[in-house]
């Protein structure tokens, strides 16, 4: 029998104890997650930092209201896709899906992102295509990967912009991935994503979820709400009349651009679109994609085949749930804290002859060669097909033309 190595040995201690440790923080946050959910004893013993926090939140807000030329107005249209609920509610899917359509249409976008658990430094980072995450943030790869579209990477959106801009000069619209509290930068149009948990408790951050006051919902011109399933009786995805969308966005061309418009202003009370988004699979491929399977191809693959499931996103019990609704039979699932980094020895400690990560875990794993790795790829399908062409009509002036 193989003994195992004193490096080996050392190394599978090393990783015992950091999944221990990481299993206190998931732990941690359930609880947390729970107790925002209802105004109990905890989260009314927070409630006095809460009002701290709203405090803080109407100040700002009353500064930029007063310091408008604080505000940076990009020399393009912005949409500013965001939430309210702290944490990971599935803004990404709704990024890329807009980001898509606005492709189809004729729009040159690109997108700015904050880079969570990625050490920007002063200036900000541009790339396209297939990134590193370790430099750009795993969002922001995955965004680009699946859209081919520019992405800049910084924690100040002004400076993401006008490195965005300088780098791709064709960009004709920016998609803002996260940043709805950044005021500091003007936006056109804004996009509040939340789940099914909505508002929780309704208070702010720490004795609630918020991040703002739920009033804050109706100062947006769109409210997509993320379930956990597919409703039962969902209509069939229809096609989006590209020709149509772009007819009408050649007729606004000479539409005049307020370039005065701060986003102190977008504070008023208007009554949203509403609709719903929720992810559905639509293949199963190997980490080297050279192996594309569907549900059913795959789960008479796995027959007699042990398989472990892992995700580090913000609620890895949704992609657990996804494989267990999908009679994808895991015998072991790993749930690790969102942006947790996915290393060699993580998987190499699992015991199991298949591996099953999501997308967003993927573009971690570049660098790794493990055949036993699968991905879940996923799209977000939405209860109107034709949301992003309605919005985008809202948008101050017309996308350049492919042609142009």
């Amino acid at each position: 029998m193989k003994t195992a190595s004193p490096e080996a040995r050392l190394q599978s201690g090393r990783l015992q104890d950091d999944l221990k440790t990481v299993r206190v923080k998931v732990a941690a946050a359930r609880w947390l997650h729970r107790q925002w959910q209802k105004r109990g004893p905890w989260a009314r013993l927070m409630w006095p930092f809460s009002c701290l926090v709203l405090g803080y939140v109407w100040a700002k807000r009353v500064w930029y209201q007063s310091n408008s030329h604080r505000v940076y107005r990009a020399p393009v249209p912005v949409i500013v896709v965001g939430n309210l609920y702290v944490g990971g509610v599935g803004k990404t899917p709704v990024v890329i899906a807009l980001v898509q359509q606005l492709l189809a249409m004729g729009y040159h976008p690109g997108v700015i992102s904050r880079g969570y658990s990625v050490n920007v430094g002063l200036t900000p980072r541009v790339g396209q295509g297939k990134l590193e995450p370790r430099t750009m943030g795993d969002e922001p790869a995955l965004i680009s990967e699946q859209t081919a579209a520019p992405v800049s990477v910084h924690p100040n959106r002004r400076l993401a912009c006008q490195a965005l801009l300088a780098a791709h000069p064709q960009v004709d619209v920016i998609v803002s991935d996260d940043g709805l509290q950044h005021l500091a930068l003007a936006r056109d149009l804004e996009i509040i994503v939340q789940d099914q948990r909505q508002i929780g408790n309704g208070w702010l951050l720490p004795a609630g979820p918020l991040r703002e006051s739920p009033s804050r919902l109706r100062t947006v011109e769109l409210v997509i709400t993320r379930l956990a399933t597919a409703p039962p009786h969902s209509a069939p995805s229809t096609p989006i009349d590209l020709a149509e969308a772009k007819a009408e966005a050649e007729a606004r061309q000479q539409a005049p651009r307020s370039l005065n418009h701060a986003t102190a202003a977008r504070f008023v009370i208007k009554q949203p679109s509403e609709l719903s988004m929720w992810l559905q699979v639509t293949h199963i491929h190997s980490l080297d994609r050279t192996i594309n399977l569907s549900v059913k191809e795959f789960i008479n693959f796995q027959q007699n085949k042990s398989t472990n499931a892992i995700a580090a996103i913000s609620e890895p019990d949704r992609f657990f749930k996804t494989l267990d609704d999908l009679e994808i039979l895991c015998q072991h699932c790993v749930g690790l804290p969102d942006h947790h980094p996915l290393a060699a020895a993580l998987f190499d400690a699992q015991a199991a002859d298949l591996l099953l990560i999501t997308s967003k875990d993927a573009v971690k794993c570049q660098a790794l060669h493990d055949p036993r790795i699968w991905v879940v790829a996923t799209e977000a399908v939405f209860s109107d097909t034709l949301w992003a062409t309605k919005l985008i009509k809202h948008l101050p002036h017309h996308a350049r033309s492919p042609s142009e």
